[in-house]
């Protein structure tokens, strides 16, 4: 789960494993495989990067086990 801030500045968590695409509209769109979308305060690239980071840490738990 990554945090985002909604543009109402209220965070939310979502699993990211469940984001299908990110638009720029001029917002960052996030849109889920089921089709719902979230227009956060965040960035794309920090979004990614939030990604980025929760993925490496699952993959280093995943290597300790």
């Amino acid at each position: 789960m990554i945090e985002l801030t909604r543009v109402n500045d209220t965070i939310f968590y979502l699993n990211c494993n469940e984001i299908e695409r990110i638009e720029l509209i001029p917002e960052t769109a996030i849109i889920l495989l089921n089709g719902k979308t979230y227009i956060v305060k965040n960035s794309a690239e920090e979004v990614i990067e939030k990604i980025v980071q929760f993925n490496r840490k699952i993959h280093v738990i995943n290597k300790s086990v």
